[in-house]
């Protein structure tokens, strides 16, 4: 082979072959791009978190996948690009439609993943400085603002594909009102979701329990279409949220205090004792340092029962703990009946006294016969 049929390959396979390069050397940017831009925000990642401030470990925690495949989309759309001006396979005109859809679906993502790193940064940011936060509120707002990011970017991509916003809307009125007809359902649990939210009848956290329905137990979830119910036996129970429109629901969680109302009985042999036994159960009550005195406390007879003399205590206690609310009411018991004691008295329980009247025979017998046992029979 002679010089010169090299040098006429050389400059054919450099015409014929040139976009390759190029495609190889954007390839292999994108690949130090991505490997730069994974050490500078790890390097970030490490100096923000020795900041108090919640919003910048937010952002750097949101942004690297999203940053990745921004990254990853853009190199290969404008690999795309050179290798279409070089060959002009008609597949490669939708590189740019493509792009910009991958590109607007990328910044909904990376949204996305900010509200939710806020959100949970701010609700851990508040409880590490010992502040209460509304868990349900702040999923509300998330849930709005993570919406309107997904709306806003679908109209954005249909936009920038050449679609009328005006039309889609217009059609979206129109079609509406038969797919609210159809999703009656649906919307009806969205609307209970969304008074939930409003009227804050119950949060996350918090014990309810309907007298109109077999619901007992701590929400654990509210969404949009159902609550998540944690029931006592650790089951879940998933409840649509227009059933809250329609039942009475009870919150005990924000019950102010708990209450001790017992019904006591002493022997009627021991009625003499009966006015001591009150006013000391009284003055141990009042001088209780866990019932709260600011509520009505009262210790009072109440009846003559059918096998003791009855009185009652009614009190409140400081805490709304179930826990800790019967270790007081044990504690209330436990003394009352120190009390009884003391007094040389005796808690009554059901029994049933037979008065025999002097001069009972059975007959065929002197009250002073002996019973015999009888030979049994041959």
């Amino acid at each position: 082979m002679e010089l010169s049929d090299l040098t006429a390959w050389l400059d054919v396979f450099r015409g014929k072959g040139a976009w390759i390069a190029q495609v190889f050397l954007i390839v292999l940017g994108t690949l130090l791009l991505n490997f730069v831009q994974r050490r500078l925000r790890l390097r970030l990642q490490r100096r923000l978190e020795r900041t108090r401030t919640p919003w910048d470990d937010a952002v750097v925690e949101a942004i690297g996948p999203p940053l990745t495949w921004l990254i990853w989309v853009v190199g290969i759309a404008f690999a795309a690009t050179v290798v279409h001006r070089a060959t002009g396979a008609a597949i490669f005109e939708m590189v740019d439609p493509v792009r910009d859809v991958a590109v607007i679906a990328i910044v909904v993502w990376f949204l996305l993943r900010l509200i939710q790193r806020a959100e949970a940064n701010l609700i851990a940011a508040a409880e590490a400085q010992g502040r209460t936060v509304d868990r349900t509120t702040a999923d509300a707002i998330s849930k709005l603002l993570r919406a309107s990011v997904i709306i806003t970017g679908v109209l954005v991509a249909l936009q920038t594909l050449g679609y009328s916003i005006s039309g889609v809307l217009a059609f979206g009125g129109i079609g509406g009102l038969a797919v609210g007809f159809a999703a009656k359902d649906l919307l009806a649990n969205f609307f209970g979701g969304l008074m939930i939210y409003l009227d804050r009848p119950f949060a996350v956290g918090d014990w309810i329990r309907s007298p109109d329905r077999d619901i007992e137990g701590v929400v654990e979830r509210i969404g949009w279409r159902l609550t998540t119910i944690r029931t006592f036996d650790k089951r879940p129970l998933y409840v649509p949220n227009a059933t809250f429109t329609q039942i009475a629901v009870e919150n005990p969680s924000r019950m102010s205090n708990r209450r001790i109302y017992e019904t006591i009985g002493i022997r009627y042999d021991d009625a003499d004792r009966l006015e001591g036994i009150l006013r000391d159960v009284r003055a141990m009550l009042e001088s209780h340092p866990e019932i709260d005195h600011d509520q009505i406390l009262m210790v009072y007879f109440n009846a003559f029962g059918p096998s003791s003399l009855d009185f009652f205590v009614y009190t409140f206690t400081k805490t709304t703990k179930w826990a800790e609310y019967h270790r007081v009411k044990e504690d209330v018991l436990l003394r009352i009946q120190r009390i009884i004691r003391e007094h040389g008295a005796e808690i009554a329980y059901p029994t049933t006294t037979v008065h025999v009247p002097e001069g009972l025979r059975i007959h065929g017998m002197s009250p002073a016969e002996p019973t015999r046992p009888q030979p049994p029979a041959a």
